[in-house]
């Protein structure tokens, strides 16, 4: 048996005892008593009872590799035996695991996966789990449970942005036919698709009417893989299954007539779209793709289908390998205000998104000199409009006195003549 001390500077102890229950201790309680003392005082003696029984989960041995935005885990199959690897899985069902002879294996990135974010106090964590499933068809089982809770540790003390994108960049999946493959989802200053937008700048800027430039690029071990654009809708929030939604990029067939897809390789997909916001009190969109990747050379893969105007013309995916659909997140995209129409036109325009360092620009400098000029136009406008009145009502007086005029002599005339 080992014990394990720990104090604070508030007082508070905390102790840990750990030892291996031997098969003679199976349903034995076994006492666990102690006291608290201080300087001047000591505490009754308390014991705490405890029953060592025999759990139908399997605790295995794992090896966790920790990286910048993603970490492996390494499962040895001889701390498992009698285990079934087709029957586990990870918090999100759609990834899956690898295996060789001796070890299961999955590559898992921190913002997929079902991969938790957690506060432990000077530390974040990132966690998931892998666990043993059932077919709901199965009436009886044979295979020992399984539940595995793996995790990466990160100090609050560094730069969080070293470790992980915030803006949820980079996508890493595993799956059993395809090993670990991921996408990053860009959002890039202009047509040239060369400087992305940096994660120091989300949520990013924009404004109605303008051009948003977007790329997604596919990385896998596989060679000569084919990247297919499945679907992409708008949401007022990070939740793909928000009802709420624009979808602009269905069943492979594009739907927004100011949506333009620019040439690539088969592993990449580039393309812009004019911004759009939903109605309402929403001044965010944020953009979901399901992506799937594709072994080449295949005519019955999702990815040789390209655009299904009747979804009943799917196939099934045992007719090709391919990977499932997974789903991939960019954003915020955050409105700041109407954009020139004109320009929206103009395809050539290369000012697309606007930084939070250019919106504060706003305050001063050239708005600031576009406002005072237009002040000018409408104080002069206003003046001339002023004296246009002026005038007009000396030339009514000035017709008015001569009709008068002309009226008093006729009148004299026909007194003189009487």
């Amino acid at each position: 048996m080992t014990q394990e001390f720990r104090t604070d500077s508030s007082g508070k102890a905390e102790v840990t005892l750990s030892w291996t229950p031997q098969q003679s201790d199976l349903h034995r309680p076994v006492p666990v008593c102690f006291t608290a003392e201080t300087s001047q005082t000591q505490s009754e003696l308390r014991c705490v009872v405890v029953k060592v029984t025999q759990s139908s989960f399997t605790q295995g041995k794992a090896h966790v590799q920790c990286s910048p935005n993603k970490m492996t885990v390494i499962l040895e199959k001889s701390s498992m035996p009698d285990i079934d690897e087709n029957f586990l899985k990870l918090k999100d069902p759609t990834c899956s695991l690898t295996s060789n002879g001796t070890h299961i294996m999955g590559t898992i990135s921190f913002s997929t996966c079902g991969t938790e974010l957690q506060d432990r106090g000077d530390y974040i964590a990132f966690r998931n789990e892998i666990y043993s499933f059932e077919r709901p068809d199965e009436i009886i089982v044979r295979r020992r449970k399984v539940q595995i809770d793996f995790s990466c540790e990160f100090p609050k003390t560094i730069s969080i942005s070293s470790y992980y994108n915030l803006h949820q960049s980079d996508y890493i999946f595993t799956e059993s036919s395809f090993g670990s493959f991921g996408y990053s989802f860009e959002i890039f200053n202009d047509s040239s698709f060369v400087k992305k937008v940096e994660a120091d700048a989300y949520p990013v800027q924009v404004n109605l009417l303008e051009m948003i430039y977007m790329g997604i690029e596919a990385n896998s071990d596989l060679p000569n893989v084919t990247l297919f654009v499945e679907s992409c809708k708008g949401t007022p929030d990070d939740n793909p299954e928000n009802p709420l939604s624009y979808e602009f990029i269905q069943n492979g067939c594009v739907k927004d007539e100011t949506m333009k897809t620019h040439s690539s390789d088969q592993t990449s997909f580039k393309f812009e779209i004019q911004a759009f916001k939903f109605n309402g009190d929403y001044d965010q969109v944020y953009i979901t793709c399901s992506v799937i990747l594709c072994e080449p050379g295949s005519p019955f893969s999702r990815c040789a289908q390209g655009c299904l105007n009747t979804p009943s013309r799917r196939r099934r995916r045992g007719l090709s390998k391919e990977t499932t659909g997974h789903y991939i997140t960019q954003g915020p995209l955050q409105f700041v205000g109407l954009a020139d129409p004109s320009a929206a036109k103009t395809k050539e325009n290369n000012v697309v998104i606007k930084t939070k360092s250019d919106a504060e620009t706003r305050s001063g400098g050239t708005w600031g000199f576009k406002v005072f000029t237009s002040n000018i136009t409408t104080v002069v406008f206003g003046v001339g409009f002023i004296a246009s009145l002026v005038l007009l009502a000396v030339i009514v007086r000035h017709f008015t006195r001569r009709r008068r005029e002309e009226d008093r002599n006729v009148l004299i005339d026909s007194d003189s003549e009487n």
